[in-house]
């Protein structure tokens, strides 16, 4: 069985600022507060969270290829 990943650096496309994060299990993440620039960012249309959107690894439900929260 595979697991999925779930570190991911998210990278702010406002200032470039990139934290690695942890991502829920559990629920999509709709939003979050970058800590460069404090801009809310929300996933792009089309994706179902701000890791698929703005991280380096996506979600883990789209990662094994389940279906997501969006």
């Amino acid at each position: 069985m595979t697991k999925a990943i779930l570190e991911s650096v998210l990278t702010c496309p406002h200032c470039g600022h990139s934290k690695e994060e942890t991502m829920p299990t559990d629920a999509c993440q709709f939003y979050y507060a970058c800590e460069g620039c404090e801009v809310v960012l929300r996933p792009k249309t089309g994706d179902c969270c701000v890791f698929c959107s703005y991280g380096t690894m996506k979600c883990p439900p789209i990662q094994l290829d389940h279906p997501c929260c969006g």
